[in-house]
């Protein structure tokens, strides 16, 4: 895969993390020093998807050399839940078991090994009950996790009256492995004290603290947990990793010791959620100007077995339903779902990319009744400043238009559509598809409470700077923009900037590195910290100085500078310390403007939108179903962004994320819960040779926005959705093949559903 930014390198682009990767040297959980007595813990899960639990022995286990102790929900010192949004997550199965991975016992040993192998000696008797594993099926059943959801603006019924054409269907999006780098896992230390400190590979280590307190008994001041990097999350460990810390806590609480897990490969595929899959149906009505009118859509979530993050997911799909278009009459419904499969959780869009899926769904539906390429329809209805979203926000700054034209214009559109169609016409057994996918992406947490941040800085003697967010770095650099806001702000160097590990004692009640929405948050917090100092030094050298409060002064390239007055960095910080004065500070940030009303579903969730245009083209062979991605070419609102290395790298990992999701990661399970691709055998992600052969990203020149830290825009999530371009252009080779081709709507579009699509 070759990437080719269209503007010159800012010169800030570093990123502090890549020569540790490169070299081998980062450290992960797993990678830390065990104490001395550590004892290593392990699930005995449940192998049936729902039933009562009517024996347990674990006989042959306890007395198997090495096992200390195996423990049960009995055992829990407080309460026995996990759950986040719901209490309806027990750590440890009671009476019933719900998917086939939920714990039931703990088994402690003095090795990993033994732990296994007291595992494999237990004996589980469970009656099974009946196991539903279709949303639709729970749905008809009314087993539902959460109240129902409803957006709606205007008047559909109405609408489609009027309407010249109306269409209705089918649209279904399966769910997807985080396959992160680094298996969930927690450390436990006990204290003197009868404190904890927990090492946990978490994206909300403030979540942990708050379940780990609750499971133990004791007050959040009684949990310390420290999160150094975690190896890959992608919303899978935002709320999912509090459970192994528990765990863990649980084991070191009880014995005094410390314990560890970190979960085989095996397992964490086994027993922990997903992203949500969705069953869904649709009704779009158009004008004779093919200006979408009215769009009715029904979400149907497979939540799994408890609530986890579902309900916000769900939340999220229906602000996403219209994708990046304006349509003035909407009417969508969701559901989440309860069935017996482990509960699904967050994953990198939080339910944005399901719903964008069906709004591009409906629109190639209409485009193919009509006979119209589908880029007609989108660039039709594409947003506009101004513009309301149906759950009540204005569209400001809006480049929704913006990047479809300047894409259109620098990659030559009519130019690539009338290569393809003129592939088509030479070639037999071999066809092109190209497609668009434009994309409009909310930042913020929905929940407009979790919109804040807290920051910790001292500036030492020496002039060298500590600083601490509650950001979790796992990959995605957020790391070296922390560093380079207090770099900036101070007018040092990065090299100057110490990055602590993200720690609850040291920032506590922070929100989840998650929602795209952790540089902005994290990143203003530790502006206002920094601010507070840098006034301090600015009253100092106005004292020193003679100077009047009016005066110009600013802390540049390793100094304070005011007019012909100059001292370097050190001095000023030599001089401060000297005058006692605080090197300290403690930075607070809370987004402003956003509010949601959940009683009527209307409001300005979100701080500003993502805006992007990618163009995907793709060389399907109509003999065997294999297909190859010969370009993916953005145009990307980045705002002025302020690490275009970090940025970059978001959008390719993002986009080969996206395009897994649409077309090779196809999770299975059977009819009795279990998972089928339960490895990586058979659980295939985009690899080097399944990627397109070529990216190229262009930055759209913004001016960025007031909310986004230095006015460089999240990158986080967007860039994902880029890859349903991938769905459709595959989609666009078989209809050029076979125009009367009977496929449905389903994703992941696999090699097997292009050869039987090719030929129906």
């Amino acid at each position: 895969m070759t990437s080719n930014p269209t503007k010159k390198k800012n010169k800030k682009s570093f990123n502090i993390d890549a020569p540790l990767h490169v070299s081998g040297k980062t450290q992960y959980l797993d990678d830390m020093p065990e104490l001395a007595g550590t004892l290593f813990a392990k699930a005995c899960y449940a192998k049936v998807a729902h039933g009562y639990i009517k024996d347990i022995d674990t006989t042959a286990a306890l007395a198997l050399p090495g096992v200390v102790k195996i423990i049960s929900h009995f055992d829990i010192p407080g309460e026995n839940e996990i759950g986040g949004i719901i209490q309806d997550e027990p750590l440890l199965a009671e009476v019933e078991v719900h998917f086939i991975g939920m714990p039931i016992l703990i088994v402690l040993a003095k090795d990993e090994i033994t732990a296994h192998k007291a595992v494999d000696l237990i004996q589980v008797d469970i009656q099974e009950k009946e196991i539903i594993t279709d949303p639709i099926v729970a749905f008809e059943k009314n087993e539902l996790l959460s109240q129902p959801l409803h957006f709606q603006s205007g008047n559909t019924a109405d609408a489609f009256e009027k309407c010249k054409y109306v269409y209705e269907g089918k649209a279904e999006s399966g769910g997807q492995e985080h396959v992160y780098l680094e298996p969930q896992g927690a450390y436990a230390i006990p204290n003197g004290d009868g404190s904890l400190k927990i090492y946990s590979s978490t994206q909300g280590p403030t979540a942990v603290q708050r379940t780990v307190a609750k499971v133990l008994g004791v007050s959040m001041n009684q949990v310390e947990v420290d999160v150094n990097r975690i190896g890959g999350g992608f919303g899978g460990k935002e709320d999912q990793a509090s459970a192994w810390a528990s765990i863990v806590a649980v084991g070191s609480y009880l014995t005094k010791k410390p314990v560890k897990y970190i979960l085989e490969r095996g397992e964490d595929l086994q027993m922990t959620g997903k992203r949500h899959p969705y069953k869904n149906t649709y009704k779009i009505g158009l004008d004779a100007e093919y200006k979408i009118q009215a769009f009715e859509a029904d979400f149907y979530q497979n939540g799994g077995a408890a609530t986890d993050l579902s309900p916000a997911v769900l939340q999220r799909t229906l602000f996403h339903a219209t994708n990046s278009y304006f349509v003035p009459n909407v009417n969508t419904h969701a559901y989440s779902c309860r069935t017996n499969l482990p509960p699904n959780t967050a994953f990198r869009g939080f339910g944005g990319p399901q719903g964008m899926f069906v709004m591009e769904t409906a629109i190639h539906h209409a485009a193919r009744a009509l006979g119209v390429s589908p880029t007609v329809i989108q660039e039709k209805n594409l947003l506009f400043e101004g513009a309301e979203f149906c759950y009540g926000q204005i569209a400001k700054e809006c480049e929704a238009q913006n990047t479809w034209k300047e894409a259109a214009r620098k990659y030559d559109l009519a130019r690539m559509q009338k290569e393809v169609d003129d592939y088509n016409l030479k070639n037999s057994y071999s066809k092109k598809g190209l497609a668009i996918m434009p994309i409009c992406f909310g930042i913020s947490f929905t929940n407009t409470q979790m919109n804040n941040a807290r920051a910790l800085v001292h500036v030492y003697q020496d002039g060298s700077v500590g600083i601490s967010t509650g950001a979790v770095e796992m990959g995605q650099g957020v790391s070296s923009k922390m560093i380079q806001v207090a770099a900036l702000c101070f007018g040092i160097d990065t090299e100057q900037v110490k990055l602590e590990t993200t720690n609850t004692t040291r920032v506590a009640n922070t929100s989840p590195t998650a929602a795209s929405a952790t540089a902005d948050l994290n990143g203003k917090a530790l502006q206002d910290a920094c601010d507070q100092i840098q006034k301090r030094f600015y009253e100092l050298a106005r004292q020193t100085w003679s100077l009047s409060e009016d005066a110009a002064i600013q802390l540049t390239q390793n100094s304070i500078v005011a007019g012909d007055n100059k001292m370097s960095w050190n001095e000023i910080v030599s001089l401060a310390f000297q005058k006692r004065i605080n090197l300290s500070a403690k930075g607070h940030y809370s987004t402003p403007i956003i509010h949601f009303d959940t009683k009527t579903s209307k409001g300005h969730p979100f701080a500003y939108h993502v805006y992007g245009t990618a163009i995907t083209t793709c060389t399907v062979d109509c003999i065997r179903g294999n297909y190859e991605f010969d370009a993916v070419k953005i145009v990307h609102d980045f705002g002025s962004s302020m690490n275009r290395a970090v940025d970059l790298g978001q959008i390719e990992g993002g986009l080969a994320q996206g395009i897994g999701w649409m077309t090779m990661e196809e999770l299975i399970y059977n009819e009795k819960g279990q998972l089928k691709s339960g490895n990586l055998a058979n659980y295939k992600i985009p690899d080097i040779y399944s990627v397109p052969k070529e990216v190229e990203i262009h930055y759209l020149d913004t001016k960025g926005a007031d909310l986004a830290i230095l006015k460089s825009k999240a990158v986080g999530e967007p860039p994902l959705m880029y890859g349903i371009g991938a769905y459709f252009s595959i989609f666009n080779a078989i209809l050029a093949f076979n125009p009367k081709a009977k496929l449905p709507y389903e994703a992941p579009m696999t090699v097997e559903k292009v050869l039987m699509g090719l030929y129906q």
